[in-house]
């Protein structure tokens, strides 16, 4: 078989009611030359069947116990055969240039490692957030990826396969199994790896102009545990300083602050203003370098945790549905 230039990985687990649309989305790109890797992480619904539904022979399934999103994207790259590998998790949504947009900007930038744009922001039913993700796209340093990770989401980059495989590394429990993503994270696995590819292997991170994915919003879902989120993160600042001590030494601490607004902002949408407020002193009192460089952001973080103080959170909720919708 001609091998592809592109290799779409998707790993699926339980997402019946939005796998269908991630799948047409591949399968609408303007760019043609791909295969789409699905791979059933061993869930128990019917996305399978809705996967097994569509009829085109640049879908393969690979099929396996469930090992978690880092394990189902380890599975997926091993099984890619093209020279760029793009990732997507199947709650989300392509716009149909994508990936033809990546493929033109690694082409022309044989020095660029990742490629990535901007995302919307949906709620479950697919609705337009007030919000979007429009990080910063050129100049990206590892102080860059660290404190605001421009990549933003794991629907969000083509990575060059050259560049992926400096990462790649054997399972530290089954020596069989080639690794790229580290499968002992169930959350922050995808900073993790960009941090291990642009401090170690010194990978160059560009984006792309657009909002080119439709990034989903789900209350309840993994991502809106946020103290775990912050467990998690913090497990991950551990095996970079492991690595590079001196990039932690100098980058951590006002990176942790940058998280710690972040988990404030993911605490006003869920609701829980108190932690909002708590999370958000500690990042003052760790850096307030945070304020000078984003005043804003911070200000308006800060006006919301107040704001839902006094309030109440479903006044607040009400107050708010305008912007966040079914994503609150």
């Amino acid at each position: 078989m001609t091998k592809p230039r592109m290799s779409v990985v998707m790993p699926i687990y339980n997402v019946e009611a939005f796998v269908g649309e991630a799948v047409q989305s591949v399968l609408n790109q303007s760019f043609k030359d791909f295969e789409l890797i699905c791979v059933d992480d061993g869930g128990q619904d019917s996305s399978m069947d809705i996967v097994r539904s569509f009829s085109d022979p640049r879908i393969r399934i690979i099929c396996q116990k469930n090992r978690g999103l880092a394990g189902a994207r380890n599975t997926g790259i091993a099984h890619a055969r093209g020279e760029y590998v793009a990732l997507l998790d199947s709650d989300d949504v392509w716009h149909r240039d994508k990936l033809v947009l990546h493929y033109v900007h690694l082409t022309a930038n044989a020095d660029i490692g990742v490629s990535y744009a901007g995302s919307r922001m949906i709620d479950r039913d697919g609705k337009e957030l007030a919000v979007a993700m429009r990080p910063k796209l050129g100049r990206v340093t590892a102080r860059d990826i660290i404190c605001r990770n421009p990549v933003g989401n794991g629907s969000a980059p083509v990575l060059r396969r050259s560049a992926l495989d400096l990462a790649r590394v054997s399972h530290p429990r089954d020596v069989t199994r080639d690794c790229w993503f580290d499968e002992d994270f169930r959350q922050s696995e995808d900073i993790e790896m960009w941090l291990r590819l642009a401090v170690k292997h010194g990978v160059t991170f560009a984006g792309i102009d657009g909002l080119l994915t439709d990034y989903r919003i789900i209350p309840g879902a993994l991502s809106a545990n946020v103290v775990k989120q912050y467990l998690s993160w913090t497990k991950m600042l551990r095996k970079l300083k492991g690595y590079a001590p001196e990039f932690v030494d100098e980058h951590g601490q006002i990176a942790r602050a940058y998280q710690l607004r972040y988990l404030a902002r993911r605490s006003i949408q869920l609701g829980n203003f108190e932690l909002a407020r708590d999370f958000l002193k500690k990042a003052m009192g760790l850096s307030p370098r945070v304020l000078l460089e984003e005043p804003r952001k911070t200000f308006v973080t800060g006006g919301a945790v107040l704001l839902g103080m006094l309030l109440g959170r479903d006044r607040f909720a009400a107050l708010m549905r305008p912007y966040l919708k079914n994503a609150a």
